[in-house]
């Protein structure tokens, strides 16, 4: 597998940053999200971790946007 390219990484810690604000947004712990919403909660930390390097698929991000109530497309609103 080819090393991300500095755009890749920027964009896999935004995508981590976003996931990390909207799950908080709930008013949630890490715990509390993935226990309520049936989770492992160290998946929901590796997807919150900037250090994981394999980043999410589109699928995982769309499975956390459907939880959270927001479209793909709100999802990646990074500015709201």
């Amino acid at each position: 597998m080819a090393a991300l390219t500095e755009e890749d990484i920027i964009l896999k810690n935004k995508i981590a940053d976003r996931i990390k604000f909207l799950r908080a947004s709930t008013g949630l712990s890490q715990s509390e999200f993935a226990k309520k919403f049936e989770i492992d909660r160290q998946i929901l930390n590796r997807w919150e971790s900037k250090n994981n390097k394999r980043g999410l698929t589109i699928y995982t991000i769309a499975k956390f946007s459907n939880i959270v109530g927001i479209s793909l497309k709100d999802f990646f609103d990074f500015d709201s």
